[in-house]
């Protein structure tokens, strides 16, 4: 069966975030106690960073009711959180939900100053390559010309296939979208011309 994981951020003064650290590993008061007995023999991971606990959970339902523990022995001590949080997990973005999002990949090497996706043009000859090239930079996309070859850099996939489709080209990530990968040039087909990526 496939869990989710779930974590309670519990942001208290930092007087506090030890002792509580303490308690739910030691000591719980009588009401956290009697809620307690239910997570029994779930294991339920308990860590701290600075003045920040964190109580990690495969469910939901074990995340609520382990705030409710928490809850109550924060009442026990009459301690005030600044902050009690239930965050999910989302894997696919690699963050809990209550972060903000990252910069994708793409919107780092964009950063960099590189195009992460590349259009390659194959023309009919070197005239007809340099027409179409000059064509691309005047609608601002930046090109590297290789005698009748062209490499266009595009700032997103959908806008490489929408540029490929017209100019008769095939959609490539650039070799900085790639290096992880695939450490070597994507564009060896033009002799090792393609460099880190295509600036924009």
């Amino acid at each position: 069966m496939a869990h989710d994981d779930w974590r309670l951020r519990i942001e208290l003064a930092e007087p506090h975030a030890h002792g509580l650290l303490e308690r739910l590993g030691l000591d719980l008061g009588f009401r956290a106690r009697e809620l307690a007995r239910e997570l029994e023999g779930r294991r339920l991971a308990v860590s701290r960073e600075g003045d920040t606990v964190f109580v990690y959970a495969d469910s939901r339902q074990e995340a609520e009711r382990a705030g409710e523990v928490v809850q109550a022995e924060l009442a026990e001590e009459r301690i005030e959180p600044r902050r009690l949080v239930l965050e999910h997990w989302l894997d696919d973005e690699d963050r809990w939900d209550d972060e903000p999002p990252g910069p994708t990949i793409e919107e780092e090497i964009l950063a960099r100053g590189y195009a992460p996706w590349e259009v390659r043009v194959e023309c009919g000859s070197h005239r007809e390559a340099e027409a179409l090239a000059d064509r691309l930079e005047a609608e601002g996309y930046s090109v590297v010309r290789r005698w009748r070859y062209l490499i266009v850099g595009a700032s997103s996939q959908p806008e490489a296939e929408a540029l490929a489709r017209r100019v008769h080209g095939e959609v490539e990530p650039a070799s900085e979208l790639v290096w992880e990968v695939l450490p070597q040039n994507p564009f060896a087909v033009f002799g090792g011309l393609g460099g880190a990526g295509t600036p924009l």
